[in-house]
């Protein structure tokens, strides 16, 4: 039991470091019986997972969009777009706010399906907590084409108000404004 190797404490640094000769002289000592141990750390693996996970269906997001820049030629850096910019959900309009395209996250945020939110206009999440001053400021901003962020209270399919921070950027075809994308969150 003393000389047993198979309970030395980080055996595998130890035989990474031998040489092959080493190795080949050790490897008989070895048994290679190991029980199969349930993972202990469910938690740490579980929330790592998460973070993959949200971040595959992000880089899924951005691919979706860069498509979109290509079938409608937009001149705008879609990279950049996302750089430093955090969202639950994306939306897609036509100059005209026509919706062309919501990602996965918009569903969970909103209660509604993306077949709902498909040719209406951002408005149909506005209801009776949403202020007609928040809604001339942006309609302002709207016109004004520059990118903006605003915080507007949006009503989720079942009623029930949320605080939803927008940030909304004009996109250009041949320096000609001819849709939008919001990147949107639910905040406090």
């Amino acid at each position: 039991m003393k000389n047993n190797l198979s309970k030395m404490m980080s055996l595998d640094i130890y035989l990474s470091s031998l040489s092959n000769e080493e190795y080949d002289s050790v490897s008989s000592k070895l048994d290679y019986n190991f029980k199969s141990l349930p993972l202990l750390s469910w938690d740490i693996y579980s929330q790592n997972r998460q973070v993959n996970l949200l971040e595959s269906q992000q880089e899924q997001d951005i691919l979706k969009v860069k498509a979109l820049a290509s079938t409608f030629n937009w001149n705008n850096d879609i990279d950049s777009i996302f750089s430093d910019s955090d969202y639950e959900a994306l939306i897609v309009t036509d100059v005209t706010q026509n919706i062309l395209w919501v990602n996965n996250g918009f569903p969970k945020m909103t209660g509604y399906s993306k077949g709902d939110a498909l040719n209406k206009t951002p408005r149909f999440l506005q209801g009776e907590k949403t202020t007609e001053k928040k809604r001339d400021i942006i309609r302002k901003k709207l016109s004004s084409n520059l990118p903006f962020q605003e915080v507007i209270i949006n009503h989720k399919k079942d009623g029930t108000p949320y605080t939803c921070e927008v940030k909304i950027i004009p996109l250009f075809t041949n320096n000609i404004k001819t849709h939008y994308i919001a990147l949107e969150k639910q905040v406090v």
